[in-house]
């Protein structure tokens, strides 16, 4: 049975993700386990990160050795799913914790979204999605182009990698990117759990493609 876990080190609603993994999972007979032991995430088959909070705080709840634990599985090609922080942290640096390093696994900062008249930070609510370098097959199983998500932050990264970036939603004056993926590793901005059928069809579609069940 594939073993799928969800990293919690206690930053955010994390009981909101799990069920909308338990709902995506039901027919598949996958049952997500929450965790910040770095063993089972060592042995597990497919993570998830999610988290709601600040860069530096959810780097030093990550801890050490959970850090360097999420670090050898993307080198192993362990599927990843990463969710708002657990985005941002793939990246090397963030505006919001200057001199705190992130995974670095995609070349690029977080930057802090630009507000403008009748634009508010954060950004909260929905936004469709605009699809590039192809999109991405858990993309298309959300909705696609077009396809209205749920999001709240006000950080967004700012890949310096081509190809690296597979959706983006307009915001004001900012270009906000939405998605990022490459190889084994697929993250989001926006929230699958808080994106209603569209989120839970992402999510279904991420737990097909590890052949589970």
């Amino acid at each position: 049975m594939t073993q799928l876990v969800v990293v919690d080190v206690g930053l955010g609603n994390l009981r909101s993700v799990e069920k909308a993994l338990e709902l995506a999972g039901r027919e598949r007979g996958v049952t997500p386990l929450r965790t910040a032991d770095p063993d089972r995430v060592r042995r597990a088959d497919a993570i998830v990160v999610p988290g709601q909070s600040n860069f530096d705080g959810f780097v030093n709840a990550l801890g050490p050795e959970l850090f360097e634990v999420l670090l050898e599985r993307l080198r192993a090609g362990t599927p990843y799913l990463g969710i708002c922080l657990g985005l941002q942290i793939l990246f090397e640096s963030s505006e919001e914790a200057p001199g705190v390093k992130g995974l670095g696994w995609f070349k690029g900062p977080v930057k802090k979204l630009l507000g403008a008249p009748g634009i508010k930070i954060p950004h909260m609510g929905w936004n469709s999605l605009e699809l590039r370098a192809g999109g991405h097959s858990l993309l298309d199983a959300a909705g696609g182009n077009g396809q209205h998500v749920y999001f709240v932050h006000s950080y967004h990264a700012v890949p310096t990698e081509l190809g690296v970036t597979r959706a983006t939603v307009a915001y004001g004056p900012n270009a906000v990117t939405a998605s990022v993926a490459r190889d084994n590793v697929f993250a989001t901005q926006f929230h699958p759990e808080k994106s209603q059928a569209a989120g839970i069809r992402l999510l279904a579609s991420f737990l097909g493609s590890l052949g589970a069940g």
